[in-house]
């Protein structure tokens, strides 16, 4: 199925590949759109289509190839099989920040706080954010993911205080388990986190409910 990319632009900046929707509102909000495990720039305009127009959107390409294609946010070569943790996350998530901040200040829109989006490893990524830098993000959306392994310290310091995050996951998916996601809603609630949960009939994937509870979210 094509990729819904029109009207998004392919750019480069700092050794970083992503994909830009520019917006014509007074005061743009940055929107940044975290694909998953082998996904690419192309993957999370699906996810895209009916948000607010008031949104500049950016979807990176994750830093690190992916075996069988496509990247990831990990870098296999360094880390070890199983879960993304922490430490394996936390190089691209600290990169990814300096991205942000570049790109905003090359267009001048203000990404003092921006809201943040993501599948599945794209999803661990948002999490992850949240829990390191607080203080910059104003939404979360965290798509068929989980809470990477480690944040345990930073769970205790509640740094999601007051922060309204949106997590949706499905019922039958086999790649992240249902007890999966459930174990990372309690440790983001235990973070302080305000959160809109939101199961579907579905697996690792969105299903039309939930994508109409996601835009009423984001858009809200």
């Amino acid at each position: 199925m094509p990729t819904p990319t029109t009207n998004t632009e392919l750019l480069s900046l700092g050794g970083w590949t992503f994909r830009a929707r520019t917006s014509q509102a007074t005061a743009p909000r940055l929107l940044v759109l975290l694909h998953g495990w082998t996904g690419d720039e192309n993957s999370m305009w699906i996810f895209a289509k009916r948000l607010s127009p008031a949104y500049w959107m950016i979807a990176p390409r994750a830093p690190h190839a992916a075996e069988p294609g496509g990247f990831s946010w990990r870098d296999m070569k360094n880390a070890a099989f199983g879960w993304p943790t922490l430490e394996s996350l936390s190089p691209a998530a600290n990169g990814l920040l300096q991205l942000i901040d570049n790109y905003a200040a090359s267009i001048g829109v203000d990404a003092t706080q921006f809201d943040v989006m993501g599948f599945s490893q794209g999803a661990a990524m948002v999490n992850l954010m949240g829990m390191l830098h607080p203080n910059r993000i104003r939404k979360m959306a965290a798509l068929a993911g989980f809470v990477p392994p480690g944040v345990e310290e930073l769970v205790h310091k509640k740094p999601l205080t007051g922060k309204r995050v949106f997590v949706a996951h499905g019922t039958q998916d086999q790649m992240i388990p249902l007890d999966r996601a459930h174990a990372s809603l309690a440790l983001l609630e235990q973070a302080g986190a305000h959160v809109t949960y939101y199961e579907d009939q579905v697996g690792h994937k969105m299903g039309a409910a939930g994508m109409r509870a996601l835009e009423e979210y984001m858009n809200g």
